[in-house]
């Protein structure tokens, strides 16, 4: 497996990590790479994190959904429930790994990129794609109630096959 190392970037590192000022030390070895994420961002690398993310991370940029990671990991003969699959994903996203991308509120996505992107989503396929224009922005934010602050837009535009 080739891993992209530009899939990690200084928005991977949890805060944890940024304050004690180590960045996670990239050699491109898939299973080295996970485990130095897994420190830098504070986490143990317990045998069942580093087999999911190496299943994650070792394939460059993806977007998974749980089932889809289970799925994978169970094909991979990692012996893991859904609910490990569920709790290390939330653990990743919490140590600021993984994007969590929501599509109608049923369907939940995990972006290995956790840069700021916007993302299409192929309604034919159930597929989540990053949108590769960089200066795609918006024109104009909605007030924010008092006490308040944006922590981040997602844009989803939703595509399916022309009739």
């Amino acid at each position: 497996m080739s891993y992209d190392a530009s899939i990690l970037n200084d928005d991977t590192v949890s805060p944890a990590g940024r304050e004690a000022g180590r960045q996670p030390a990239l050699t491109g070895c898939p299973w080295h790479d996970v485990n130095e994420m897994l420190q830098t961002a504070g986490l143990r690398p317990t045998r069942q994190r580093m087999a999911l993310g190496w299943l994650l991370f070792g394939k460059g940029a993806r977007h998974l959904t749980a089932e889809m990671l289970y799925e994978e990991a169970t094909l991979a003969k990692v012996p893991v429930s859904l609910a490990t699959v569920y709790n290390t994903l939330n653990q990743l996203t919490d140590a600021g790994l993984l994007r969590q991308v929501s599509v109608d509120g049923t369907k939940t996505y995990f972006d290995t990129n956790v840069s700021a992107h916007h993302h299409f989503y192929l309604e034919n396929n159930h597929e989540l794609v990053d949108i590769p224009d960089p200066h795609l922005m918006l024109q104009k934010m909605p007030e924010v109630p008092e006490g308040y602050e944006i922590a981040r837009v997602d844009m989803i535009v939703r595509l399916r096959k022309k009739r």
